[in-house]
């Protein structure tokens, strides 16, 4: 069994440092791989005069040029022929772009591995059935979205009864049906079998509000959980504070604070974070969080605020080792949560614009220049 399978079936998902060598071995591994095989990955360590067998001791993770998810978003790379990839999953995309990530047979059983591990860890699996609300899209062979493979994915945890979902894809494009939602949540408080609602919490949000406005609000069977996930996107204006949501929760819903389970992830970075009792992103074994200076890209100590580096040897189709997001974030130490789990946690304070993006990760940019201007080359031949 390779480096990989043997870190993401580790027992203790948040077993972190004593998991240190171990993730180091199977990122040298990950490293090699891609560098054999991607020439646009190769040219870029190259660039930053980096190799895979640099990676000696753990602490030179760090020296792995981070890759910003925006150049995933305009350049679509590969380390394996896309016939050879089983499964593909996109970003939201912005403008038009968006990015492509491919997953290997080794990669995606490396991630049920982790998935099944980490929700059973929260408690998401149950072999009781339950009605699914989907907050965000049904189900389209047009849909390649991540969050959209993700959020069927979560109604898989328990047996489904019924699937209920907020974004209706008709004439070729998809819209929110929150009456259809709110009648789903009145007929379902009737069953005797639990609710889970998956996906967006602004849709969540939304209903919630509704509902109070109309002066309806209902118990849900015993077990309901919410589970959120992919943010709030372009509704970041209508956020609300966690408290009032989890308060708007059990008021309306019927469902307590500690039924409540976020998770946190990204097309670029198929890690699944799920939050602990104390609604914190502990970092599990299978990857690694580095917090950035915004200006010199170098780590930066834990509490201190920065751009988030997001490291994984999970997939091999898709170069995606080392991704700088456009979030600013903080890592805290472990003993600064009361949960008692041993891993540092994520904190995300908020995302950067591109703009933003362009002039602090200045360095990174430099690296990937002549990646870029090759590959743009190609696309105009």
């Amino acid at each position: 069994m390779g480096s990989r399978l043997q870190l993401f079936r580790l027992k203790k998902p948040f077993e972190t440092e004593r998991s240190n060598k171990l993730f180091l071995r199977a990122l040298r591994e990950n490293c090699a791989y891609h560098y054999t095989h991607c020439p646009e990955y190769k040219q870029i360590l190259d660039e930053a005069r980096f190799a895979p067998e640099d990676l000696k001791e753990y602490a030179d993770i760090a020296r792995i040029p981070p890759i910003p998810t925006l150049f995933f978003k305009r350049h679509h790379v590969y380390s394996m022929p896309r016939r050879r990839t089983l499964i593909r999953a996109t970003s939201s995309g912005t403008s038009g772009q968006f990015s492509d990530i491919r997953f290997d047979t080794g990669g995606l059983w490396a991630g049920l591995w982790m998935v099944l591990t980490v929700a059973k860890q929260r408690r998401l699996l149950s072999p009781r059935p339950c009605h699914y609300i989907v907050m965000g899209y049904r189900p389209h062979r047009s849909n390649k979205t991540a969050i959209a493979k993700t959020a069927y994915g979560y109604t898989l945890f328990a047996p489904a009864l019924s699937r209920t979902f907020a974004l209706k894809y008709a004439d070729g494009k998809y819209s929110p049906d929150l009456d259809g939602i709110v009648n789903a949540i009145v007929k379902h408080s009737r069953s005797r079998f639990p609710t889970r609602f998956i996906g967006f919490p602004a849709y969540t949000w939304f209903v919630m509000k509704r509902m109070e406005e109309r002066g309806i609000s209902v118990k849900l069977p015993e077990h309901s959980i919410i589970m959120l996930g992919g943010g709030w996107k372009q509704f970041y204006r209508e956020q609300v504070d966690k408290r009032e949501f989890y308060e708007m929760a059990e008021r309306i819903l019927g469902v307590p604070e500690d039924h409540i389970v976020e998770a946190f992830g990204a097309a670029e970075h198929p890690i699944l974070y799920c939050d602990c009792p104390h609604h914190h992103f502990h970092v599990p074994v299978y990857s690694r969080v580095i917090i950035r200076d915004v200006h010199t890209l170098e780590p930066v100590e834990n509490g201190k605020v920065g751009l988030v580096n997001l490291l994984t040897p999970m997939v091999k189709a898709t170069p995606i080792q080392s991704i700088m997001t456009d979030d600013l974030g903080i890592l805290h130490d472990a003993s600064e949560c009361p949960c008692g789990i041993p891993a540092p946690w994520l904190e995300i304070i908020g995302r950067v614009g591109l703009k933003d993006i362009k002039t602090c990760a200045a360095g990174a940019g430099d690296i990937l220049t002549a990646a870029v201007a090759e590959t743009d080359k190609e696309g105009k031949a």
